[in-house]
């Protein structure tokens, strides 16, 4: 159920040539494209890995070309120490972007992978490694709007008109965050019952009445809230598998609350009426014992030996049902996100 750290870049472009002597603005900026749409190329290619790979050493080998070609563009634009003809400020602030970026790919994303090891033992676990996630993205798109803006300033004082990033590339990674962000704001409403749900299997093994009772009570608030949500959900692309697949998930943990949590009550109180009534028996002679109380516990014997037979059916019925839901909606979020993110 792990939700996978993804980093995704946003750079506009320019059509670039393979001029190096800077006769004009537009080689300038031509040569800056070129070493810009390198790394775009890279973050897609690390983009594309997250999306359709399982393999967690090529996502990282991915992760690390990526950082490589940062470092790469770096040594190469430091090097026009001049500009263009003197005029640095653009120049500045893409070492700037470059630095930051490779400081939140490399640094920060070593911090959040250690988050992720963390993330599923609580909520908040989870909601701090997802909000740490999204900040590295705003920290370098902050940084990406402070550079495109720059690049406009410095396009315009030399009479260069650019256009917006309607290359192939930029729509991919337009597509990746939305569907991204998508599969986040559903998994964050899957993991907050399935969380509460595993407290409560846990209450159950340590047969805690006062804990079933509190994490069954949650239970069924997270699952009526995450309904609601779903109600007004936009669906990415109008696609609604992994909609519909949360919203089973759901259903079946209100169910949970509601039908299976009383039982596992109602037989844990007749199991401990069972064991103060042995326990009192055993206390007593054979001889000290009367006939209503040798009858009366021969009754509740027959009675748990009943209910046990009926426990375990619907404990069995509900391990099943529960792994089913949790199974298939793992199994549509990497459908989901397969489906969506453009291959490469």
């Amino acid at each position: 159920m792990k939700l996978t750290f993804t980093l995704l870049l946003f750079l506009i472009t320019i059509t670039f040539s393979n001029a190096q002597e800077f006769k004009t603005p537009v080689d300038y900026l031509n040569y800056i494209g070129k070493e810009t749409d390198a790394i775009s190329r890279t973050t897609w290619k690390y983009t594309s890995a997250v999306a359709h790979s399982k393999n967690a050493r090529r996502i990282d080998v991915t992760r690390k070309t990526l950082v490589k070609s940062i470092q790469n563009a770096t040594k190469k634009i430091e090097a026009l120490k001049d500009g263009y003809k003197g005029d640095v400020e653009y120049k500045e602030q893409l070492l700037a972007y470059l630095s930051i970026s490779e400081k939140q790919i490399n640094q920060e994303y070593e911090k959040i992978i250690n988050m992720q090891e963390v993330a599923e033992q609580s909520y908040d676990f989870m909601e701090a490694f997802i909000l740490a996630r999204d900040l590295v993205n705003t920290k370098i798109n902050e940084e990406v709007n402070k550079l495109n803006a720059n690049q406009k300033i410095f396009a315009n004082k030399y009479g260069i008109q650019i256009g917006e990033d309607k290359s192939e590339l930029g729509k991919k990674m337009k597509i990746s965050n939305e569907v991204f962000e998508n599969h986040t704001q559903l998994f964050l409403i899957f993991f907050k019952v399935n969380f509460t749900e595993s407290l409560l299997m846990n209450a159950i093994a340590q047969n805690n009445l006062n804990a079933i009772q509190q994490n069954s009570n949650a239970l069924e608030q997270y699952s009526n809230e995450g309904l609601d949500k779903l109600k007004t959900f936009k669906a990415y692309n109008n696609d609604l598998i992994l909609v519909n697949a949360t919203k089973k998930v759901l259903e079946f943990s209100k169910k949970e609350a509601l039908e299976f949590s009383p039982k596992v009550v109602a037989f844990m109180m007749l199991n401990q009426k069972f064991q103060e009534s042995k326990k009192t028996m055993d206390n007593k002679s054979a001889a000290s014992r009367s006939k209503e109380e040798v009858d009366n516990f021969n009754k509740l014997v027959n009675e748990l030996n009943k209910e046990v037979g009926n426990y375990n059916a619907i404990n069995n019925k509900f391990n099943s049902e529960r792994a089913n839901a949790i199974n298939f909606w793992n199994v549509t979020g990497d459908t989901f996100i397969s489906k969506h993110v453009p291959i490469d």
